[in-house]
């Protein structure tokens, strides 16, 4: 979308005002000072005028690269947490998709729309979810059999679900679960007798982290990837 398109469709300026303030230095994009009008906007772009954030209407859905440290969360009073990462315009209307441990880094999706968070987090819709899992000993064969069958908790009544093991290293797999209990990759690494140093997240569904994100930052889902993450049933 054009700059001054943008910008008419998030304010009450016309076209013609819109691109006055654009030609009179009081717009930027990401920080930086913009004067061309035709400029298109892409995903993820922070939109500023007289240098507070401006936001398109409608729901918004937001792909985040997180940082070890931040709580998947909106408020904290211990903590900094992932809406901190962003603009205080769009942190105030957008809550995180699930959870990832403060220490877990990676793929977090954050959104207004409550019935799409729910289509990707309901246990009955089997999302599958993707984690690089850096482990302290290396995985044995049997070790591999029981996360790939199924294994039981402690506290759990029912065993987990199988899950996918694609080994990268020794101790480096990647592990594809299709349920969200509490911890439970740690938990399930705990229960081969092994350990997890590193755990980070780079696939939900059919959404890939994006590689161009470095951590901390964020950018806005496209269309596509808004109805093939989570379909109208």
């Amino acid at each position: 979308m054009r700059l001054d398109a943008y910008l008419s469709r998030c304010t009450a300026l016309s076209r013609k005002d819109a691109r006055h303030a654009i030609r009179a230095g009081r717009v930027s994009l990401d920080g930086h000072p913009t004067r061309k009008a035709a400029t298109i906007v892409p995903d993820g772009m922070v939109v500023s005028l007289d240098g507070l954030p401006v936001i398109l209407p409608g729901h918004q859905y937001l792909m985040l690269n997180k940082p070890a440290g931040f709580l998947s969360a909106t408020t904290d009073a211990s903590h900094p947490v992932v809406t901190d990462l962003l603009p205080q315009a769009l942190a105030d209307r957008v809550h995180p998709v699930g959870r990832l441990d403060l220490d877990t880094t990676g793929l977090l999706l954050l959104t207004s729309d409550g019935q799409w968070s729910h289509r990707i987090t309901s246990p009955r819709h089997h999302c599958p979810k993707t984690y690089r899992v850096t482990l302290a000993d290396p995985l044995s064969d049997e070790a591999r059999r029981q996360l790939e069958t199924g294994l039981q908790l402690r506290s759990d009544d029912n065993s987990t679900r199988p899950a996918t093991v694609e080994r990268q290293s020794d101790r480096i797999i990647d592990l594809t679960i299709t349920e969200g209990r509490y911890h439970q990759v740690k938990r399930m690494i705990a229960a081969i007798g092994n350990h997890v140093e590193a755990l980070h997240r780079h696939r939900i569904g059919t959404l890939t982290l994006d590689d161009s994100l470095a951590p901390g930052e964020f950018r806005r889902l496209t269309d596509p990837e808004i109805r093939e993450l989570a379909p109208l049933e």
